[in-house]
């Protein structure tokens, strides 16, 4: 590919090796079905059994829990695969790099032991239920509360826009411990689906990513025991998951900068070939400086993304600086998309076209994780430290 010219340190030949294979998984299990997933709203549970036993789901789960033990760069490449072909149908980001990784951190070994290796293998698919009808940036505004009993805990709420949310085996439901609007008022629980008083709510039908399931969950009277709490004590979950944000947004950029480097070879293709007023489209100089102007901001992003993933990996990724990565890539991916639509003309219109979809996906990359507002005031508070600037966005 064209950003493949920049030398990609990163990566070793296991790597490779590895990237070889999701390709291979990916143009045999994944794309001969997606346009069926979308119209059914939902994938098969046959794609995640397929995907856990090549190595895909949960790359970086240690071996100890039934894990291949890899690196965060084999979850990279899990990834970018999937991004760069538009598969935006299974959820196994969600999966792999934000439930895998609060229970491997912060859940108990007998919590792990059971859950992990079948996350690993896709017997279980799990989800994060965080954002309520009035709550979504701010989670300290949920309405969700667990009231403790003697044998654990009773859920009563409602989530809404809850990926895996059809196709879920077990979500990490936040809900509040403690009625204030405060940062140890939350707690995650683990809650199975087909406890009594849990329902999944209607398939909600989005603008882009028909095929991944998106939900509302009911919790009526939920009861769960003390076991299911993520934690050794309530009132941890708002720190847990800032803990993860870092991780999730450089995720999303990654998948962002991908997304936007698969629609450029499809645009390059379509261009080199189209013809107007009896030229070829790359002929006019309107398309040679918007591929150019393309192409510049892919070269920018993709250092920037390699740059940051060297830093996870050595620990060295700070909030802010995932928070601007966010921001910068999901901006730049709806340029990039608008003007290679714009290269297609009517077709590009067309949703049979990878390009219309890609188009519609971009908009909510603004959105989720953290919407781009937020970031900015991220960013912003972290510019002025010492000045008790009131940007109080996590």
């Amino acid at each position: 590919m064209f950003t493949e010219t920049l030398k990609r340190d990163l990566f070793s030949s296991d790597h490779g090796l590895f990237r070889d294979q999701v390709r291979r998984f990916i143009e045999t299990e994944v794309l001969p079905f997606h346009d069926e997933w979308d119209e059914q709203g939902v994938v098969s549970r046959e794609v995640w059994e397929k995907a856990g036993a090549a190595g895909m789901l949960c790359p970086t789960v240690p071996e100890e829990y039934g894990g291949p033990g890899a690196d965060f760069l084999c979850s990279v490449v899990v990834i970018e695969e999937m991004a760069r072909v538009g598969a935006s149908g299974p959820g196994f980001s969600i999966h792999s790099e934000m439930a895998a990784p609060y229970l491997a951190r912060f859940g108990s070994e007998a919590q792990k032991s059971y859950w992990l290796p079948k996350f690993v293998s896709g017997e279980a698919i799990s989800g994060i239920a965080l954002t309520e009808p009035g709550a979504g940036s701010d989670l300290r505004r949920m309405t969700t509360s667990a009231k403790k009993t003697n044998a654990g805990y009773v859920l009563n709420g409602q989530k809404v826009f809850i990926s895996n949310g059809q196709i879920g085996d077990v979500f990490f439901v936040a809900a509040k411990t403690k009625n204030e609007y405060s940062t140890d008022s939350m707690s995650l629980f683990l809650v199975e689906a087909g406890t009594p008083g849990f329902r999944h709510g209607k398939n909600l039908k989005k603008m882009g990513a028909k095929a991944q399931d998106t939900s509302e969950l009911f919790f009526d009277g939920v009861e769960v025991r003390h076991e299911n709490l993520i934690g050794e004590e309530e009132g941890q979950g708002f720190f847990q998951l800032m803990h993860g944000l870092a991780r999730e947004r450089l995720v999303i950029a990654v998948a962002s900068l991908a997304k936007s480097e698969g629609v450029f070879r499809d645009t390059l293709a379509y261009v080199a070939d189209r013809e107007l007023f009896h030229k070829k489209l790359t002929d006019f100089q309107n398309t040679q400086f918007k591929l150019a102007e393309v192409h510049a901001d892919l070269t920018v992003g993709r250092c920037l993304v390699d740059r940051l993933l060297g830093d996870y990996v050595n620990g060295e990724l700070s909030a802010e600086t995932a928070a601007a990565a966010k921001l910068w890539t999901t901006e730049m991916q709806g340029r990039v998309v608008d003007t290679c639509l714009q290269l297609f003309g009517g077709w590009g219109y067309m949703w049979e076209y990878p390009v219309a979809r890609a188009y519609a996906e971009a908009r909510v990359e603004r959105i989720v994780g953290g919407s781009s507002e937020v970031m900015k005031s991220i960013i912003c508070k972290s510019l002025f430290k010492d000045r008790n600037i009131k940007a109080d966005f996590s």
